[in-house]
């Protein structure tokens, strides 16, 4: 499809204010004086989804969590609509909208992010029962939780986990339901789910309930909950259910619109979707390479919806380059526990894989957890990391990964990737003696870096 100068001026229109959306503005504002519009019913001003769990706890204000000063729009000449798009006519380039006159446009960016996964449960959509995704799904999470004596939360993931630390801080009873037998076991490797779910359990009124999967929420007679059943015929009282199973791309607009979706808006590796001038990207966006190479089709990470911002917006401005999916890098808190990953860390490994792990015993002060994946060949090459409890340098840990860095290479020196303070006690001693153990080596880990060190490593391999 064609491009557009960057000096020809255009309206570029953005549906969603998610961090896709607002970094698209940004960096479209940073390299052209093209009018930008933004449309959201969600929220008058950009907020960090990431932070409505410390809004519901009281660790934070809604104000706190906006990355910019409410003059930073108007100063930067991006116009904010809080409307909600209905249709999207694509041959008259034009946006209806619930409240206000139709909005035209030269090139229009779906960034409509996800919604909250169901799976027809009956009752699912009672009084009382939810997803936790939205502004508006934490205003109903706070209006509710005063009348609520026991909560029900339905699937296993990081959203799940999040909810349940909200209840806890306001000593609301939970029942946690996961249906595999791990917490997560889809996607942690079994010494991670065991840590985790043992963790979960020591919160005492939260009970971690595995092999167990809702069959049913109760409605109250006012069409609010009372209870749910469990595929097994248990009842469970409780007035709240949180939905927790996952999201999926939020494509409702798009469809309505006659833009072509499969799970998600179908876009090629630029972030053009089928109709001329529609671009998609962040969670709605489904990419499928023109040239059938395979891609992370759906990338619902915060991480990846600024990414794909970034490159939509270069692409709209004249610079067109192809997205390529970078090193995978996701992380989340388990209550106190800090978890990254990097790179590939799957629940089961593959044929071709190996893995070298290590993790504090159940009764230690500590919780702490280090696990590396490498290639089970002769370059016994870093397939990915994943950290509990201790803290990773992205740059060190992707860099390895992309270098195709040998295990050994990378143990000997994997101080240089911790980033916990100086007085903290270091972990990776502990991984090198397992390895050796394992392998019949005697590696010795060099001291640990220091910042500049560690920068000095990453230029050093680069240049080589």
């Amino acid at each position: 499809m064609p491009t557009t100068p960057a000096s020809t001026p255009l309206h570029v229109v953005i549906v969603g204010n998610g961090v896709a959306g607002i970094t698209a503005a940004r960096h479209i504002r940073k390299h052209s004086n093209h009018r930008i519009t933004i449309i959201s019913s969600e929220s008058k001003h950009f907020f960090s989804r990431t932070a409505l769990m410390y809004i519901y706890m009281g660790h934070l204000t809604y104000e706190q969590t906006k990355p910019y000063e409410d003059n930073f729009w108007e100063k930067n000449r991006i116009e904010l609509v809080y409307d909600h798009a209905e249709r999207i006519d694509t041959d008259a380039k034009t946006i209806h909208v619930k409240s206000g006159a139709p909005i035209r446009y030269d090139k229009l960016i779906l960034a409509t992010g996800s919604v909250p996964r169901k799976f027809g449960w009956k009752g699912q959509d009672l009084r009382g029962v939810q997803g936790l995704y939205s502004l508006q799904d934490l205003q109903n999470m706070i209006d509710i939780s005063h009348r609520i004596k026991r909560a029900v939360i339905v699937g296993g993931g990081l959203i799940g986990v999040e909810t349940a630390e909200m209840l806890y801080s306001r000593g609301i009873p939970t029942t946690f339901l996961v249906r595999e037998s791990r917490y997560w076991n889809s996607i942690l490797p079994n010494e991670e789910a065991d840590m985790i779910g043992r963790h979960i359990q020591e919160h005492s009124t939260i009970e971690l309930r595995t092999n167990t999967e809702l069959q049913e929420i109760l409605d109250d007679g006012t069409g609010g909950v009372r209870g749910i059943i469990t595929k097994s015929g248990e009842e469970i009282p409780c007035e709240f259910v949180a939905i927790t199973v996952g999201v999926e791309p939020n494509v409702a607009l798009a469809k309505t619109s006659g833009i072509p979706t499969e799970r998600g808006i179908v876009v090629n590796e630029f972030f053009e979707s089928k109709i001329p001038d529609v671009y998609a990207c962040g969670d709605c966006a489904e990419m499928q390479h023109s040239s059938g190479a395979a891609q992370g089709r759906i990338e619902p990470l915060w991480y990846a919806a600024r990414a794909h911002g970034e490159r939509v917006a270069a692409n709209i401005c004249g610079e067109r380059h192809e997205y390529t999916r970078k090193t995978f890098f996701n992380s989340a808190k388990f209550f106190d526990i800090e978890y990254q990953t990097y790179g590939t860390v799957t629940a089961k490994l593959g044929e071709n894989e190996a893995t070298i792990f290590w993790q504090d015993a159940p009764s230690a002060a500590t919780k702490r957890l280090l696990r590396i994946v490498y290639a089970k060949d002769a370059t016994k090459r870093v397939l990915g990391f994943n950290v509990l409890g201790v803290r990773y340098r992205q740059d060190v840990c992707t860099h390895w990964i992309e270098r195709k860095a040998s295990i050994e290479e990378v143990l000997e020196h994997l101080g240089a990737a911790n980033f916990d303070p100086e007085f903290f006690a270091q972990a990776e001693a502990h991984l090198v003696e397992e390895y050796n153990r394992q392998e019949g080596k005697n590696l010795i880990l060099k001291k640990k870096r220091s910042l500049w060190n560690a920068l000095h490593i990453l230029s050093s391999s680069k240049a080589a």
